[in-house]
C-alpha cells in the first residue's frame, strides 16, 4: 500500500476536485461514514455516548461529519469547539452548518473542566482536533484537551478514536509535536501518512484503519508515489531437485578476536533462512571455537593481525574465493583494525558478485563511501541510525526526523540498496523507492540481530529473489521471526539465537500463506 506525504494528499485532494469533480463535501462524507462505519464494529451507535472534539480546519470537519452521522445513527453526541465556527471554510463550513440546525449540543470550550464531566460517562472520545499538516508544537487549550482525552484512557480505560492521524503526530516525519493523543483506533483518509507509519507516530495511532474516500486506484498506486509498505514477496518454489550450490552459495568475511557471535550469526542464519552453503572467512585461530557451534559451515581459515582480525596478506585469496560464489557478505564483527579496515576497502572495491556490508564493513567505508558508486554489481548495505550518520555524513538526529528523504539520497548517492535498520525499518532503492516494514518487535534490539538479518537477505538471494526484493524479504521475515519468537518467549530477554531459531518457521508460515494481512498493510474499510 502507497504511503504519502502531506503535501501529496493535498495534491490528491485537489486532483479529485478539479480533474475529478469529486466533490470535496463526497471526500469528507466518505470519511465520516468510514469512521463511523469502525465506531459500529467497534462499540455501537445506538444509545452510546461520544464526545468529539473539534478543531477548526478540515479535521475538524471530519468531526462534525461524523457526530452528525453518529446522530443519526441513534448515537448521544456532544461536540466540543476549540476555536471560533466562523472560521471554518468549504465542506467544514457545511458540516458545521447542518450541525446548528440539529439537535445536537456544540460548546466553543475555553477550558477542560467543561469537558470533564461529559469525557467521564462516555463510550469514547473522537479525537478530530489537527489533522496531518501540524507543523508547530502544540500548546494552549489544544495541549489541555489532548491531555485530559490521555487521562481519561490512562485511567478510565476510554476508548479514542483519532480522525486521519492522532492530533499532535506530525503527518510527514511521526514525531510527536510536544503531546499526542494516544489512540486506540485511527481511520487515515485517502492513503496512510508517512505520521501513520513512522515511530512514535505508529505506536500512537492505535488500529490503523484506511479509507480511500473515493479515491480511484489511479491516485492510490500511482507510480508516482515512491513511498509503501513492504507489501508481500513471494519467494520462489523450493525444486525437488535443489542442492546446497542451487540455493545460494555465500561467501561470509566475518569475524576477529573476541567477536565470534557476529560471524556465526551470520552465515548459521543464512542456513536457517533456507540458504545452501555457507563460507566463513575467518581468523585462523576462531575457527576450532566457531566450529564447534556451527558444523554445517565450510570454513576458510585465514591469515590474522596481531590484535587477531584478518590480514591484509589474505586479499588474493578472499578474492580468488569470491570469484566463485553466488554473494559475499563483509562486514559482521571483522573489528576496526587499521590493518583490516584498509582491506575491507580494497575488497569492496574489487569484489565482482553481489555484496552485501554490515557492521564493522559499513564503518570501514565510511571513510569514502564514494567506492561504491562505481560497483556494477549489486551492493546492499544494512546500517543502523548511527551507521546511517556515518555513511551519509548528516547528523542522526537530523537523520531521525527525516528519515526516508535521508535514505532516498543516499542510496542515490552510494549506488546502493540500503536497509535503515530500526523500530519499523526502512528498505530503501536507488531509484528512490521506499518501503516501511511492518514486522518485528522491540525485544529485537539485541546484539546479533542485525546479524541474523545480514544472513537472511543473503539466503533470499540465494533461493533466486533479486537482490532488492530479496532485501525486502529478509527484512520481513525477520521481523517475523522476532515476532514468532516474542510469542513464544516474550520481548525481554530475546536474543539473537531466538530470532534465528524461529526462521524456518517464518518461512514454513509464509510458503503456507498463514501470515496476517496487517503485516503487509493497514486494513481497508470503507
Amino acid at each position: 500500500m502507497k504511503i504519502v506525504t502531506a503535501d501529496q494528499m493535498r495534491f490528491m485532494d485537489r486532483h479529485c476536485l478539479e480533474k475529478l469533480g469529486i466533490a470535496e463535501e463526497i471526500l469528507m462524507e466518505n470519511a465520516a461514514l468510514a469512521s463511523v462505519a469502525l465506531l459500529q464494529r467497534v462499540i455501537g451507535i445506538r444509545d452510546k455516548k461520544f464526545v468529539v472534539f473539534c478543531g477548526t480546519g478540515n479535521n475538524g470537519g471530519d468531526g462534525m461529519a461524523v457526530a452528525r452521522l453518529i446522530h443519526s445513527g441513534g448515537g448521544k453526541i456532544k461536540v466540543f469547539l476549540l476555536g471560533d465556527k466562523n472560521k471554518f471554510r468549504g465542506a467544514a463550513q457545511i458540516n458545521m452548518a447542518i450541525i446548528d440546525k440539529l439537535p445536537i449540543e456544540v460548546l466553543k470550550l475555553e477550558n477542560t473542566a467543561a469537558a470533564k464531566k461529559d469525557v467521564a460517562h462516555c463510550d469514547m472520545i473522537i479525537d478530530a482536533i489537527f489533522g496531518t499538516g501540524l507543523d508547530r508544537d502544540v500548546a494552549g487549550l489544544a495541549a489541555d484537551v489532548i491531555a485530559l482525552i490521555n487521562n481519561s484512557s490512562r485511567k478510565s480505560k476510554k476508548k479514542v478514536l483519532s480522525l486521519d492521524i492522532p492530533s499532535g503526530v506530525n503527518g510527514n516525519t511521526g514525531e510527536v509535536m510536544d503531546t499526542a493523543v494516544k489512540a486506540d483506533f485511527t481511520v487515515t483518509f485517502g492513503l496512510p501518512k508517512i505520521g501513520n507509519m513512522l515511530y512514535p507516530g505508529y505506536e500512537l495511532c492505535g488500529q490503523i484503519f484506511v479509507s480511500h474516500i473515493s479515491f480511484p486506484p489511479s491516485l492510490t498506486q500511482s507510480n508516482d508515489l515512491q513511498i509503501a509498505t513492504n507489501d508481500y514477496v513471494a519467494l520462489p518454489k523450493r525444486q525437488a531437485q535443489a542442492h546446497k550450490g542451487s540455493v545460494g552459495d555465500v561467501l561470509f568475511i566475518a569475524g576477529a578476536a573476541n567477536y565470534y557471535g557476529a560471524p556465526y550469526f551470520a552465515s548459521m542464519s543464512f542456513m536457517k533462512a533456507g540458504g545452501g552453503y555457507a563460507r566463513l572467512a575467518a581468523p585462523k585461530s576462531m575457527i576450532g571455537k566457531l566450529a564447534v557451534k556451527g558444523r554445517e559451515i565450510v570454513y576458510l581459515p585465514q591469515e590474522e593481525t596481531t590484535a587477531g582480525s584478518i590480514a591484509m596478506k589474505c586479499k588474493n585469496k578472499l578474492l580468488e574465493a569470491s570469484a566463485k560464489v553466488d554473494m559475499v557478505v563483509i562486514g559482521p564483527g571483522l573489528s576496526l583494525q587499521e590493518e583490516t579496515v584498509k582491506l575491507v576497502k580494497e575488497l569492496v572495491e574489487a569484489i565482482k558478485v553481489p555484496l552485501l556490508i554490515d557492521g564493522d564493513g559499513l564503518t570501514a567505508i565510511a571513510e569514502n563511501p564514494e567506492i561504491l558508486q562505481s560497483r556494477k554489481a549489486a551492493t546492499i548495505l544494512t546500517p543502523h541510525l548511527g551507521e546511517m550518520a556515518r555513511l551519509s555524513g548528516k547528523p542522526a538526529a537530523e537523520i531521525n526526523v527525516n528519515k526516508i528523504t535521508v535514505l532516498q539520497e543516499t542510496t542515490k548517492k552510494l549506488n546502493s540498496t540500503i536497509v535503515l535498520k530500526g523500530a519499523h525499518s526502512l528498505i530503501g532503492y536507488t531509484n528512490g523507492n521506499v518501503y516501511v516494514n511492518l514486522s518485528g518487535n522491540a525485544g529485537m534490539a539485541t546484539a546479533g540481530s542485525g546479524d541474523v538479518l545480514t544472513g537472511c537477505i543473503a539466503a533470499m538471494y540465494g533461493l533466486g529473489l533479486k537482490p532488492e526484493e530479496a532485501t525486502r524479504k529478509a527484512v520481513f521475515l525477520h521481523g517475523y521471526a522476532g515476532d514468532l519468537a516474542a510469542a513464544k518467549k516474550g520481548e525481554d530477554g530475546m536474543t539473537a539465537k531466538d530470532i534465528m531459531e524461529f526462521l524456518p518457521l517464518a518461512l514454513k508460515n509464509d510458503r503456507a500463506g498463514m501470515v496476517e494481512a496487517e503485516y503487509f498493510a493497514p486494513a481497508v474499510i470503507m
